[in-house]
């Protein structure tokens, strides 16, 4: 012990969370085409995501704060994928790998999403088809960036106002208000409950 008191450091805890936070993002993976065969190799030894803190492959929404959507999602898709952000705990982030997911790549069709935008909110877009690994540890180092800054895409949608929360709203969370004419079908048919 010298005696010196220039050994302090000092932080808030909010600085000292979102540290801790952006450090040990855990993945949620949704691969659904070759943006995933990408996704995996980015888990590999040679690009070593643990470096980042990101090791840990949860394949439970509850237990995950970064939804990584890898691939072309369809119609029929996107309420699983809803459902999926919809049970991971906030503040939670997304990374939108590939053309697929970002815009709907060479895929413009009726059956597949424009951009998981839409419906999902997006941290952090990689452009490619598909996109390299190099690509998916930016997009990473990004949302450990809106981590460390306590910003998160999904914090502009949370209100304390139940009425006024569109992730409440049956047109927010079903692509069917969007894609289909403004028509809900999300529910019985006419009100009718039952076939």
């Amino acid at each position: 012990m010298n005696g010196s008191t220039n050994d302090w450091a000092t932080t808030t805890l909010e600085t000292a969370v979102n540290w801790a936070r952006a450090n040990s993002l855990w993945p949620m993976p949704f691969g659904t085409a070759c943006c995933g065969i990408e996704m995996m190799a980015a888990f590999m030894a040679k690009y070593d995501t643990a470096r980042f803190g990101s090791e840990v492959m949860k394949f439970s929404p509850r237990q995950s704060d970064l939804l990584i959507v890898s691939g072309r999602i369809s119609l029929k898709m996107m309420p699983v994928l809803q459902r999926i952000w919809e049970q991971m705990p906030e503040p939670k982030w997304c990374i939108s790998m590939g053309a697929c997911a970002s815009s709907g790549g060479v895929f413009d069709t009726y059956t597949l999403i424009q951009g998981v935008d839409q419906f999902i909110p997006v941290d952090a877009y990689m452009p490619g088809c598909p996109p390299r690994p190099e690509a998916f540890l930016d997009a990473l180092m990004m949302v450990q960036e809106k981590a460390k800054k306590g910003q998160a895409k999904s914090q502009e949608y949370v209100s304390a106002d139940h009425s006024s929360d569109p992730a409440k709203s049956v047109s927010f969370r079903t692509p069917d208000a969007h894609y289909r004419h403004n028509v809900d079908r999300s529910g019985p048919a006419n009100g009718k409950a039952g076939g």
